[in-house]
């Protein structure tokens, strides 16, 4: 008789077909069921929106789409349009091969866990959402893991790549890790560091670098996440825990922190310019 393979369910937000396409060949690994969130983005009050805008883009940005929002004579959620690209193609990757698709308001609702529940998964891959609660990631069996673009503990939290560069960092890490109640600082499984040297032909605009960047490297973070799910499929993981004091949590960048980063590639590139003037 076969042996009983992995049952693991996949709570992504989109950009997941690469993941699904490594897990369809692990023969140890059954996907049980894709679970995909549909309001991702938070709502606030207009007056928190217009404080929350200015600390993170500052005052022109934030007049700028208020006059585009005048103009248009309504406020295009241009996050969620893309989500629902997103969301698109990864059901038809679903369909394609027969793999149950659920469409949820949101993964903490009382109904969305009873469904999941429903699908008695042995593990979940937790791959680009928001902060999920121990209220759905302790749900399967073995619990949730989640690909992390850090090298934890030393970089928790995020965004993706941004403080690397800030630091002036040399490398980036991966990190596959269980999920735990603080972010980003579960038992680690699997980890690797990509080299990080920033592309000076896109100039001052670090956002498209750091987007290009992370696209680049979805391949191998696809494949980490399926090495990890077939070792823990066939019982060789070795997962190591993470020492809290080492490191920090990272969060979203304000104005000023944005507007600095700036002007450190700028003196950077001019550095390595009479460097290279003078050698």
């Amino acid at each position: 008789m076969a042996e009983k393979r992995l049952r693991v369910i996949l709570l992504t937000h989109g950009g997941a077909e690469e993941v699904i396409q490594r897990l369809l060949l692990c023969d140890d690994v059954e996907i049980a069921g894709i679970f995909v969130e549909k309001h991702i983005t938070r709502q606030y009050a207009m007056r928190e929106k217009l404080r929350r805008s200015i600390r993170y883009d500052g005052y022109v940005a934030t007049a700028t789409k208020l006059v585009r929002k005048v103009v248009s004579g309504k406020e295009k959620n241009v996050h969620q349009v893309e989500a629902d690209e997103l969301r698109g193609r990864l059901e038809t990757v679903a369909r394609n091969n027969q793999i149950p698709f659920y469409v949820v308001d949101n993964y903490h609702d009382p109904g969305t866990i009873d469904l999941i529940r429903a699908v008695d998964a042995d593990l979940a891959v937790i791959y680009g959402t928001n902060i999920i609660k121990e209220a759905v990631f302790k749900l399967p069996r073995l619990g949730s893991i989640n690909l992390h673009q850090g090298l934890a503990p030393y970089y928790r939290g995020g965004p993706p790549v941004f403080w690397e560069l800030y630091n002036d960092e040399s490398e980036v890490g991966l990190t596959v890790h269980y999920v735990a109640a603080k972010v980003d600082s579960g038992d680690i499984i699997l980890q690797q560091t990509v080299p990080l040297k920033y592309d000076y032909k896109y100039g001052l605009d670090y956002e498209s670098f750091i987007a290009d960047f992370c696209d680049q490297l979805r391949g191998r973070c696809a494949e980490m996440i399926a090495d990890a799910v077939k070792s823990i499929a066939r019982g060789t993981a070795n997962p190591r825990p993470q020492d809290p004091n080492l490191g920090k949590r990272y969060r979203l960048p304000v104005k000023a922190e944005k507007d600095q980063l700036r002007r450190r590639l700028r003196n950077r590139q001019q550095r390595s310019a009479e460097t290279w003037k003078h050698s």
